[in-house]
């Protein structure tokens, strides 16, 4: 294999480099290479939107016409992996990598023209509609039902795990338009304003004190019927094209290199002063070790499913195991930094050891093996389509 960049890509990289390092200014990073949403994000990264917006990275894969800069898979790549290395946060949202993206193939052009500018302008913000209480790794079994009434349609049931809905002004989302459809096929994909009467986001609260996820609720909300992408009824194949639209995972990669760098630095600078545990447990330096072998194997699945989406073939156990490492992953360094830490590790506050991250952490990574599919489901994935296993 050949890491090295070519000629084109050494130049491309410079690029993005040069432009962090001038353009990006500190108060602009994620310290924590922590992704998720949270109120303000989008005022206080205005300039940084608006300089991006100039080169077309905010929706970097976009076609030009609609606002993007036409980047192919490996420059895509390139640029994830160097904001991601320098702490640099993305500032489209689900807008951006996962409804833009979607309208472009399935929506008209009166959604394009709608949509597409504001979501490239920061104007709106985007939440995902489609997992509920009892449809979650089954999701075609979603219960949530539209009926066309008029000019309308009118909508009433549940979502739930909701990231950023008490944000958001605009969701994405499936619901059932046929019941008595085999359930793949009486699905259809709709665009619901936030603001409809009879919407209603419920926040829950997590392990860690955290307002990340949401329950929505719907009754009788009127969506008018131009807000109906692609064909009635075959929701469920445009809902697949907006799980596609999955990223190589180098940015978590790169995000887990530097947050051990940051454990290791801190277990060394603070190894006499009671608040790192390396010497009075020596196996946790083994332990660290392991990670940092594990953070490596993660970066070179990133790698391989890269490569395979820059030859146009399309990822498919290959992903699953990437999100399947990545995420238990996750998990192992959580417990990890907890051991380095000991009983400092339960500390959560502006003035703990290492800020409290760990203490966070460890209870935030328990939903990394359920949240974007679970362990099961992957594994299942990766025994049928990767070892071509029977399914029973």
């Amino acid at each position: 294999m050949n890491f090295k960049d070519n000629a084109e890509e050494a130049e491309f990289r410079k690029e993005v480099h040069d432009f962090v390092q001038t353009e990006v200014k500190s108060d602009e990073r994620m310290e924590d290479m922590e992704r998720g949403m949270y109120r303000g994000a989008f005022e206080r990264l205005k300039d940084l939107r608006g300089k991006l917006s100039k080169k077309g990275w905010i929706a970097p894969a976009w076609p030009k016409e609609y606002g993007g800069a036409g980047l192919s898979v490996m420059q895509q790549f390139i640029m994830n992996e160097e904001f991601a290395e320098n702490r640099v946060p993305p500032v489209g949202g689900m807008g951006t990598s996962m409804v833009g993206p979607t309208l472009i193939v399935h929506g008209n052009e009166e959604q394009k023209k709608e949509h597409l500018g504001r979501i490239l302008s920061g104007e709106v913000q985007w939440c995902q509609g489609f997992s509920e209480p009892g449809s979650g790794s089954d999701l075609a079994s979603l219960q949530t039902r539209a009926v066309r009434d008029g000019d309308d349609f009118v909508i009433n049931g549940q979502k739930i795990w909701t990231s950023g809905a008490q944000y958001a002004h605009w969701m994405f989302m499936m619901a059932r338009t046929d019941p008595d459809a085999p359930k793949h096929k009486g699905i259809s994909y709709f665009l619901v304003d936030m603001k409809s009467p009879g919407v209603e986001v419920r926040p829950l609260t997590n392990l860690a004190n955290q307002n990340m996820f949401n329950e929505v609720f719907f009754q009788d909300v009127r969506v008018p019927a131009r807000n109906l992408v692609g064909e009635l009824n075959r929701g469920w194949y445009i809902g697949t094209t907006t799980l596609d639209f999955e990223r190589s995972s180098i940015g978590s990669a790169v995000g887990v290199k530097l947050q051990l760098d940051q454990l290791v630095k801190y277990a060394k600078e603070h190894a006499t002063d009671g608040t790192s545990r390396t010497v009075s447990v020596p196996s946790i330096k083994t332990e660290l070790a392991d990670r940092y072998v594990e953070a490596n194997v993660a970066r070179l699945m990133s790698y391989r499913v890269i490569t395979m989406q820059a030859k146009g073939m399309i990822p498919n156990h290959e992903a699953s195991m990437t999100k399947l490492f990545s995420s238990e992953l996750n998990q192992r360094i959580a417990r990890t930094g907890m051991k380095v830490l000991g009983l400092y590790g339960q500390l959560f506050a502006e003035g703990a050891p290492m800020r409290g991250r760990y203490e966070s952490s460890y209870l935030t990574s328990l939903a990394s093996t359920i949240a974007g599919g679970t362990s099961e489901i992957q594994r299942n994935i990766i025994a049928t389509r990767g070892l071509g296993l029977p399914r029973d």
